[in-house]
């Protein structure tokens, strides 16, 4: 029996800050949770097509993307799709954490990424806001 995957959008305009947030969460975030699929997003169109095309389950913006930052995109996404996948927002700074409550994202990431505290939080969203994973 296969474990079931979850798929996550990373987006960003950097590579480097994608790659970060990868690395910072792994593959496998928590032990009863399944294996984690990454796909990368550089612009704010290959999130939209994504998104719109239901391929993701859970959505990590980066708040500092240029031109477009990722609370504008979640808060688009949280108003304009009908069924959104959970948002997470990365933000450089935690005086930052309150526009991430504006852009109505789920929760939040602090650069430089914690990585215990970057597999918990998505734990505990797709744990919450989720589709389960793996069953009981």
């Amino acid at each position: 029996m296969s474990t079931p995957t979850t798929t996550v959008l990373v987006f960003s305009h950097r590579p480097e800050v994608r790659e970060a947030i990868i690395t910072a969460i792994g593959r496998r975030p928590a032990p009863d949770l399944g294996r984690l699929h990454y796909v990368e997003a550089e612009t704010v169109a290959d999130v939209l097509s994504e998104v719109d095309a239901a391929r993701a389950d859970l959505v990590i913006l980066d708040g500092e993307a240029q031109p477009t930052g990722g609370m504008g995109v979640s808060r688009q996404l949280k108003n304009e799709i009908t069924e959104c996948p959970p948002v997470i927002v990365a933000v450089r700074r935690k005086d930052d954490r309150w526009l991430a409550t504006w852009s109505q994202a789920d929760a939040v990431l602090v650069h430089p990424l914690d990585p215990l505290a970057a597999a918990e939080t998505v734990a505990e969203v797709l744990r919450t806001k989720g589709k389960p994973v793996v069953p009981a």
